[in-house]
């Protein structure tokens, strides 16, 4: 692959071979499926799914150069179905006239319509084209599930920073790079790398902006001064939105409220919307803690309000505050265990009829039809409880919400003991 001197950086230094390739070992490194595949010709179709600069479209050039195939190249943005129905047509004329394999690589296929993908298909299927899709979506919800079936799909994950460090120090002494001729102190270099969120192409370009804005000889001391920020991939309708969603009220359950604030910060830093994130608290302070710690709603919905009171940045301590107190509560998901447990029955019951003493007597004539006969008004009770069934016709008491021995609803579990052993007994 030819390179020219006045190309970006990122450009140059794109790998032209495995051994020149950095990262992703489990999934190319040595001894590995698809490295094997890719080294013998013999690659199958893949889906390449992960963030950006991750090295997606990277091992599709490894494959163009290694490969005996024919090789095409087409972008989901750019090409539409009559392109792709050409692109196949001539792969099968090749796998029947010539015998030779197509490889068709689709950058970003998960922006082909259902329609195009489900184009591919039958040449999926008959092997006249091995199929290379790269995507910075979860292909599982974004690439039609007939193609994701007859793929191999690899998970890409960001650099690590020695990753991002290692590709740096080549940029330096590489012919297509700097060839020596820029120094970069080893504090510096790892610097940049820690600002790029494990993107090899974004730590390249900071690399060139540093070079290009000030000089060829650099210490921490100028890298920091240009750099202050790192570069945040977060899109708020995006698979790393609910990623990070996921963790952050998979920490709070957890009760650690140290990486629940981690998780919260980065979606605050990334632009999300802070009623957003009260509003899960305000889900989790029912469904995970619940009657453990009712001031856990309570704390919510206070801090909630204080924060339309005050917005941002102060309104930073509503959040945390939130946050740190619904972490630490004791948790119970009986609430949730009622709830679901309640609406089950209502699905497998054929009615739900009120029971006549239940009813009440408003209009002369029902008492004689059995309205309201037998009620028993708890108040009238030494204790405020009877013996009753509140229980629609035909459906015998059932206990839908059982406490736990956690927090308050150790409590509860005590008083609901004793209510119960009155009411049904």
């Amino acid at each position: 692959m030819q390179q020219t001197s006045d190309a970006p950086l990122a450009f140059r230094l794109r790998p032209q071979t495995l051994e020149e390739f950095v990262g992703q070992e489990k999934i190319v490194g040595k001894g590995t499926a698809l490295r094997r595949a890719i080294e013998e010709d013999a690659l199958s179709s893949v889906i390449l799914a992960g963030p950006p600069g991750t090295g997606k479209t990277t091992l599709a050039k490894i494959v163009a150069e290694k490969t005996k195939a024919n090789f095409v190249q087409v972008n989901a943005v750019l090409s539409g179905v009559k392109e792709l129905k050409e692109v196949c047509a001539e792969a099968e004329r090749l796998k029947t006239g010539l015998k030779q394999r197509t490889v068709l690589f689709i950058d970003e296929i998960h922006r082909f319509n259902k329609g195009q993908q489900d184009a591919l298909l039958p040449y999926v299927e008959s092997g006249s084209v091995i199929l290379i899709g790269a995507t910075t979506e979860n292909p599982y919800f974004e690439v039609n599930a007939a193609l994701v079936s007859r793929s191999q799909v690899y998970l890409l994950q960001p650099l690590t920073v020695d990753d991002l460090q290692a590709i740096l120090s080549r940029a330096l002494t590489d012919e297509r790079g700097y060839k020596g001729k820029v120094k970069v102190s080893d504090d510096a270099l790892r610097h940049i790398a820690t600002l790029s969120n494990g993107d090899a192409r974004i730590a390249l370009n900071l690399l060139e902006m540093a070079v290009l804005t000030a000089g060829k000889k650099l210490s921490m001391k100028e890298v920091s001064a240009l750099f202050t920020e790192r570069s945040k991939r977060y899109d708020k309708t995006g698979e790393d939105h609910y990623n990070t969603i996921s963790a952050f009220i998979k920490s709070m359950r957890g009760s650690d409220p140290d990486a629940a604030l981690l998780w919260m910060y980065k979606m605050l830093e990334s632009g999300e919307e802070p009623r957003f994130i009260f509003r899960r608290m305000a889900i989790f302070a029912c469904e995970d803690v619940g009657n453990a710690d009712p001031r856990a709603l309570q704390i919510v919905v206070a801090a909630w309000q204080a924060f339309e009171f005050v917005g941002m940045p102060e309104g930073e301590f509503f959040l945390a505050h939130a946050c740190i107190y619904v972490s630490q509560a004791p948790k119970s998901n009986a609430v949730t265990r009622a709830k679901d447990a309640a609406k089950q029955t209502i699905r497998n019951a054929s009615t739900l009829e009120v029971p006549f003493h239940l009813r009440n007597a408003p209009a002369k004539g029902m008492a004689e039809q059995g309205y309201h006969v037998g009620y028993q008004y708890p108040h009238d009770a030494e204790q405020g409880v009877v013996k009753e069934n509140y229980f629609p016709m035909g459906i015998p008491p059932r206990t839908f919400y059982e406490p736990t021995d956690r927090g308050f609803e150790v409590e509860v579990n005590e008083r609901l003991h004793r209510i119960r052993s009155i009411v049904r007994k």
